[in-house]
This record gives C-alpha cells, sequence and structure tokens, in this order.
C-alpha cells in the first residue's frame, strides 16, 4: 500500500512537531502494510538530500521538498497522491492541500495529526471545509480532543481518536530496558525546557522563577537550569535578577540532544508549570532518565505525570508551586516505577497504536 506524508517540515526547524513527525516517518516506513511512502514537506528546502528513516524501515521513501513555495508543494501533494491509499497529514494549515489530493483520487483516506496548540485558535473556512472531509483525525492527547470538539462542535466525534505522541527511541533510552547505574544526585538542580517566547507566557518560565525565589528560602542551595532559546530570555533574565536569582539560576540556551541527555541526567527533578501543553513530551524525556516531574493540572500534563512520576499544582500560583518543588526535591522516589511510566509512550507502543489507528 503506498502512503502519502505531509508535513510542515523535517529537519528546517527543531521544534516537536517537526521531531514527532520524523517518528511518524519511521513508523510507516516499518509497517509491513507501507509497500512506498511519499514524504511532502513545506519548508525544508529543495535540496535536502534523500532521507532515510531509522530502524529497519522496509518501504523505500520518496521525499519531496518544497523549499517553502506552496504551490510547489501542492503539485508534489498531487503528484504523489496518485495511486495512494492513505495520507497522513502532519498540520491542521497543510489540511486543504490534502483535501484538494482526495478530490483527485477518491479512494485516498485522509488522516489529520492534531497537535493541541494549532487548533486553538480561529478555523478558517477553508480549513473547517477540510476537517469535514478527513477520514479521521488523531489527537494527542484526551485535552486536544476535547478542545478540538469543543471549536468544532460539528465534527462527529467517532472520527476523532487520541494517538499519543512517543519518545525518540534514537535520542533518549529506552524506558523498558534496564536502567544504568548512576551515582544519585546530590545537589538540587531543577531542570526546565522550554521554548522562550514572549507569544507563549503559558509555558510559566516566569512563574517558576517566583516559585523557586519562594522556595529557596527553605532550600539555599537550589539551582534552577533552564534550557532553550528565544526572544523572551533576556526579560525573563532580568526576572531572575529581580527576584535575586543571578547565582541561582543558568540559561544555557538550545542544546543538541547529547547535552540535553546531559542536563536530564544532572538534574535531580524536572519542572514547567505550563497551561496549554497539547502533549509535553519533555515531561516524558524527563522520565526516560527516572527523573520525577513537576507541573500543574491543566493542558495534557495531567495525562502524562502521575502519582509515580511527579507531582501537579494548580494553574498560577507560586506559592503551591514552590510547594511541589521542594516536595519533590525531598521525596524518594523509585526511578523505575518512573521509567516504566515513560514506557507507555514509547516508540513500539506508537507504531502499535498507529497501525491500530488506520
Amino acid at each position: 500500500m503506498k502512503v502519502v506524508l505531509l508535513c510542515p517540515e523535517l529537519y528546517a526547524s527543531r521544534g516537536g512537531i517537526a521531531r514527532m513527525l520524523q517518528l511518524y516517518l519511521r513508523a510507516l516506513a516499518e509497517d509491513a502494510g507501507t509497500t512506498a511512502l511519499e514524504v511532502c514537506t513545506l519548508n525544508d528546502p529543495q535540496d535536502s538530500s534523500r532521507h532515510e528513516p531509522g530502524g529497519t524501515g522496509r518501504a523505500p521513501v520518496n521525499w519531496l521538498a518544497a523549499g517553502r513555495s506552496r504551490l510547489r508543494f501542492l503539485l508534489h501533494t498531487l503528484r504523489a497522491s496518485r495511486g495512494a491509499r492513505r495520507l497522513i497529514c502532519g498540520h491542521v494549515h497543510l489540511l486543504p492541500v490534502a483535501r484538494i489530493a482526495r478530490g483527485f483520487n477518491p479512494h485516498l483516506a485522509v488522516y489529520l495529526v492534531a497537535h493541541g496548540i494549532e487548533v486553538d485558535g480561529p478555523t478558517r473556512p477553508l480549513v473547517r471545509w477540510a476537517l469535514n472531509g478527513t477520514t479521521g483525525i488523531w489527537c494527542v492527547s484526551e485535552d486536544t480532543r476535547a478542545r478540538l470538539l469543543a471549536r468544532l462542535p460539528g465534527l462527529r466525534a467517532s472520527r476523532i481518536r487520541v494517538l499519543p505522541n512517543a519518545l525518540d527511541p534514537a535520542v533518549f533510552p529506552d524506558p523498558g530496558a534496564p536502567a544504568p547505574k548512576r551515582t544519585p544526585v546530590a545537589d538540587p538542580v531543577i531542570l526546565s525546557v522550554s521554548r522562550l517566547d514572549p507569544r507563549e507566557p503559558y509555558k510559566g518560565i516566569e512563574l517558576l522563577l517566583h516559585a523557586v525565589a519562594l522556595a529557596r528560602t527553605d532550600e539555599p542551595a537550589l539551582r534552577l537550569r533552564i534550557v532553550g532559546e528565544g526572544a523572551d530570555r533576556d526579560r525573563l533574565r532580568g526576572v531572575a535578577q529581580t527576584l535575586g536569582l543571578d547565582d541561582a539560576v543558568d540559561f544555557t540556551g538550545s542544546l543538541d540532544d547529547k547535552a540535553l541527555r546531559s542536563e536530564y541526567e544532572r538534574c535531580r527533578i524536572f519542572a514547567l508549570p505550563s497551561t496549554r501543553e497539547g502533549f509535553g513530551l519533555v515531561f516524558l524525556e524527563a522520565m526516560a532518565h527516572g527523573k520525577p516531574c513537576v507541573g500543574v493540572r491543566a493542558g495534557a500534563v495531567p495525562e502524562l505525570v502521575d502519582s509515580d512520576s511527579g507531582l501537579l499544582a494548580p494553574p498560577d500560583d507560586a506559592p503551591a508551586l514552590a510547594t511541589a518543588l521542594l516536595t519533590a526535591l525531598r521525596r524518594p522516589w523509585d526511578a523505575a516505577r518512573i521509567r516504566a511510566r515513560a514506557g507507555h509512550f514509547s516508540f513500539s507502543a506508537f507504531r502499535q497504536r498507529l497501525a491500530q489507528a488506520y
């Protein structure tokens, strides 16, 4: 069976959506029912080399990169969809192109991957038309599914199912493998990983700074390391200085995969008080290293972090978040149980769920 995968990009950015669609590419190529896989990306440069997915891919992969040309992307998609039976659309903004392709190929089943925040904004008539033409919609969490149905009550709920994201096995350890023996982390280091974008205050980094300032009255040695880059970095650094956290907070900037793994290994706990996570992959990354997580009861985070793997505070409550941070730092956690929780979202489990979904 020939399958088409539409993506905004695979390698033009290091965002979470791009990384997750790389796993879709790998899983589809490894599926025994896939005889050929056509991949069309909008933003990757035209001179991108042909991509071979990792793992034990069976199906040949033909990658067509449009170099940010919408017309070229449309033409690539129409050509790739000839004779195809399934099309997986990796972003709602690309869905009208998928719907047009289905008009030329009535046998084409179209599935949309809904990641979360992109379904929150106003829905253009063209996108509504395209949504109504899908065979199915795969939401990364129950929270995303509920928000999509609330915004577009005309959609049939039976067509919308939850297909959770997964950990990248090429980057993060397999949660099901025996845990390597490590020296216990003595220093009270909190790690947070997030974009530092002024358009995304819901990530809660400023709230986390206030909570750390409060927690340091009970734990003076407490340190916070923030991994991520963005236009809001200097302002947040100023907030840290105002709170007297100059010597307690490190802004590392963006890190490669190896350096990020080191950050997960050296921290005691992970924290991100985001209120609008469509999924929250960074929580799983921390749990794959056996590290407990602190978040808030909002978005999809409660679907990931259970009582064995972390603590949840009320949203937008710095004192409650400070209490949760201190409690998590002092509680004896079972790293094996935390890793087992992450194992529910392994790549092998994702591949099985994807095969069942269509």
